[in-house]
């Protein structure tokens, strides 16, 4: 196992020009991370490609590997041609993540509002979603690279739904991304999702959150999950994540890959993204004693 950071979690510093993407690779390995998942948040490798390697010559100086690559994508558009388009821009990423010498690519399937994410609207919109994933995952064979699809936006979020995309799309280099928060998006417990999820995972993200049931609108900070409870971002071990005991699922699994710490709290963003991994490290550690 190696514990790293996501540039996610940093990218309000990044998009506020705190720093760049490679102060922040910087900054993570000065926190002791094993290895950092490029997010392209307030940077972009399409239009600057020259970045590709300055962040994978960042990287080699201070000792991190580059874990994963995560893109947003969505397949649901209005026509044939604008769905062929998405497919290859997702071609260009896989062309990026090779450049960057990663093994792992997530990428986004879909994405739905909440009053439209219903039972019959995935199965109505499956058929449209397993061929672009295949044409991807094929392509990135290729370079020996894992696409992956994260639990995530509400639509395919829940683990039946993302173990569903998957199962259809079968392909061997086409697994998932398990962030242990982001079910709870659609109030799936975390604990019972890493259950199901962990074997076919690529790649792991630690969040947490902060959860209320609907008694009326928290305040500033807060989002609604697909039933109408709350949310809000917390520095993991902080939240109402069961996090000991998702750590100790983790630690006692055959996984032996990759885990990002993801930080989306209302906190300074380099103070909850640390406090975050000095928090997962501890927890790891006791989960082992």
């Amino acid at each position: 196992m190696k514990l790293g950071v996501s540039s996610y979690s940093l990218s309000r510093a990044i998009q506020s020009k705190q720093m760049t993407v490679t102060e922040a690779i910087q900054w993570m390995a000065d926190q002791g991370a094993q290895h950092v998942e490029i997010v392209p948040i307030g940077f972009d490798l399409v239009e600057n490609p020259d970045l590709i390697d300055t962040i994978r010559r960042k990287t080699e100086e201070v000792g991190l590997d580059i874990s994963n690559y995560a893109v947003g994508a969505n397949f649901l558009k209005p026509t044939e041609d604008e769905t062929e388009q998405e497919i290859r821009k997702l071609m260009t990423h896989v062309d990026i993540a090779y450049r960057l010498g990663v093994k792992r690519m997530r990428h986004d399937v879909a994405f739905r509002p909440i009053a439209e994410t219903s039972v019959k609207q995935f199965e109505a919109d499956l058929p449209r979603l397993i061929e672009p994933c295949r044409r991807i995952a094929d392509y990135a064979a290729q370079f020996g690279i894992t696409t992956s699809l994260e639990n995530h936006g509400y639509f395919i979020q829940s683990p039946e739904r993302v173990l569903r995309v998957m199962n259809e799309v079968d392909r061997s280099n086409f697994m998932i991304t398990m962030d242990v928060g982001n079910v709870m998006c659609v109030d799936a417990d975390s604990v019972c999702s890493v259950q199901s999820l962990l074997p076919y995972a690529s790649m792991l993200h630690l969040k947490d959150f902060y959860y209320r049931k609907s008694r009326g609108n928290p305040g500033e900070g807060w989002f609604q999950t697909s039933h109408g409870n709350f949310l809000r971002g917390a520095i993991i071990g902080c939240g109402d994540i069961d996090m000991s005991e998702v750590i100790r699922q983790i630690r006692s699994s055959d996984y032996d890959g990759y885990i990002s710490i993801e930080f989306e709290g209302m906190e300074d963003c380099l103070t909850g993204t640390r406090i975050g991994l000095e928090n997962a490290r501890r927890i790891w550690e006791q989960a082992g004693q």
